[in-house]
């Protein structure tokens, strides 16, 4: 389960003390204790004083509650001195007179950096009609490229912020905005398209140059590879442990010989098969629309064999023992 917070914690605890005080109160009224004509006035007493008590607990929850939902936090909040100069240096200075450092802090070169920040500044989750403007596209973005490209406790919201100068949960809306940005369909319609003819000519005479003639039509290459997480998922969490004893996304990449993406599918746990996750990818359900009849997929022995899809190592073990050789 989810980890809750101290306020959420309470707020179930008070709660579960209101309805406990109901229910008694309701038992209280609907079995009136009975006794005596020579005692009645002592009964009166006794009973009215035990509903007062009930009334006054109930209440007491009652008021407890609204005081804790009245209040954004349970003790009062200490600023916490930060700077943003470390963001500003980033992107004003290194950016420029330091690529290296530039790039060692968001994982890629001043130049990706400004195509990708191009395909999502016009993306509506970075603007609003608030009185209170987000923060400019190109800071958020490389606040959370410099999280996905760490690890562990550095990509935490408190690291990140005083590192950026922002708040905490400013880093985890940031963050949720990016990533809400790269998952839409018009962006990787922009960002990945499939390849043209002269491109997928250009591609199997790389093949054929470097292995074979009988191999240059396979000039697509497809791998998986997991994606570590930080810590095991809240939910269904044991369906993201992989072979590798690890918490982890399935990653499949399709690639031309030249390193570009023309293809990803991503999302399924680590604990799947890369042919199952191969499966959920534009190319193996439309291959008879991408691919010409003698064209083909490059793959190792974890993918299905296909006429459209082959590990010559795996074909070469199934003709050999056909021959039993």
């Amino acid at each position: 389960m989810p980890a809750q917070s101290e306020r959420q914690q309470t707020a179930n605890v008070l709660l579960q003390a209101y309805l406990a005080s109901i229910v008694a109160e309701s038992r209280a009224h609907a079995d009136p204790p009975t006794s005596s004509s020579s005692g009645s006035s002592d009964s009166d007493d006794s009973s009215s004083s035990s509903e007062d008590e009930l009334l006054a607990a109930s209440g007491m929850m009652l008021r407890a509650l609204g005081s804790l939902y009245s209040r954004r936090y349970l003790a009062e909040r200490q600023p916490i001195n930060k700077s943003g100069k470390n963001l500003l240096l980033l992107l004003t200075d290194w950016k420029f007179s330091r690529p290296e450092i530039f790039c060692a802090h968001v994982r890629m070169t001043p130049e990706c950096f400004d195509l990708l920040l191009a395909a999502l500044q016009t993306d509506p989750v970075f603007h609003n009609n608030s009185n209170l403007p987000q923060m400019p596209v190109d800071m958020q973005l490389a606040i959370a490229l410099y999280r996905f490209g760490h690890y562990g406790n550095a990509i935490s919201t408190t690291m990140v912020g005083l590192w950026a100068g922002i708040g905490f949960g400013t880093v985890r809306l940031i963050t949720n905005r990016v990533l809400t940005a790269l998952c839409r369909q018009e962006f990787r319609r922009a960002a990945i398209y499939w390849p043209t003819g002269v491109e997928r000519e250009e591609a199997k005479q790389w093949v054929e140059e470097n292995s074979c003639p009988a191999w240059r039509d396979g000039w697509v290459m497809v791998d998986g590879t997991l994606i570590p997480l930080y810590a095991r998922p809240g939910y269904f969490g044991n369906t993201w442990y992989d072979h590798k004893s690890n918490y982890s996304l399935n990653l499949q990449v399709m690639s031309t010989p030249d390193l570009q993406i023309i293809d990803y599918s991503v999302g399924l746990p680590g604990s799947q098969h890369d042919s199952t996750a191969f499966a959920e990818t534009r190319v193996s359900q439309e291959h008879d629309v991408l691919l010409a009849e003698d064209e083909w997929i490059f793959a190792d022995s974890a993918y299905p064999l296909h006429a459209w899809c082959q590990a010559p190592y795996k074909k070469y073990v199934i003709v050999l023992n056909q021959m039993n050789l």
